[in-house]
């Protein structure tokens, strides 16, 4: 029987101070006017690094997800953040709904979804993240969301947090190290 992951409850704003060890990215170093192309960048390699997997479906242990349900999440990750950086700049401090990763793995069935059109999708949403990031105004960097946990975020350190989302998961999947 598969078994779900246990739910993530670690806070990962950290990750804003210090580099990840696990993953080796410092979502710091980045220039800002760099964090764009590296959005892009992220989405690219996640596609080529799962594309052509003969072991796109296949979990490595009962409860770690496969590839392709990675790979659904990081989709999902980059839509979601897309939607977020634009509330931030529509709105004063927006609240963010609580989301749940696990909860939405479940209900949209991440481990039967079509391979080729989650990477499609996952690339997609990784473009349209990079070009909202791309045309944030100067002046709106510094405008704030708020996380459901109480936690708050800049434009500039949710879109921080959000990159490590997907270089670490990459990690998981590939287990190569960002460099």
């Amino acid at each position: 029987m598969i078994r779900q992951p246990a739910p993530d409850s670690k806070d990962w704003t950290w990750v804003l101070r210090e580099p990840c060890p696990e993953c080796g990215f410092d979502c710091s170093s980045p220039d800002r006017s760099a964090l764009a192309d590296l959005i892009a960048a992220v989405g690219d390699r996640w596609v080529v690094a799962v594309r052509d997997r003969d072991d796109i479906r296949l979990r490595p242990a009962p409860a770690v997800w496969s590839p392709l349900e990675y790979s659904c999440h990081v989709r999902d990750v980059f839509g979601l953040a897309t939607y977020r950086v634009q509330l931030m700049l529509d709105e004063d401090a927006p609240s963010f709904a609580n989301w749940d990763q696990d909860a939405t793995a479940i209900a949209d069935d991440y481990a039967s979804q079509d391979p080729d059109e989650v990477l499609d999708a996952l690339s997609a949403a990784a473009q349209q993240f990079a070009q909202a990031v791309a045309v944030v105004p100067e002046a709106a960097w510094e405008r704030t969301g708020l996380r459901s946990d109480g936690a708050v975020f800049t434009v500039e350190s949710f879109v921080r947090y959000l990159v490590h989302d997907p270089v670490h998961h990459l990690t998981d999947v590939t287990g190569d190290r960002w460099v």
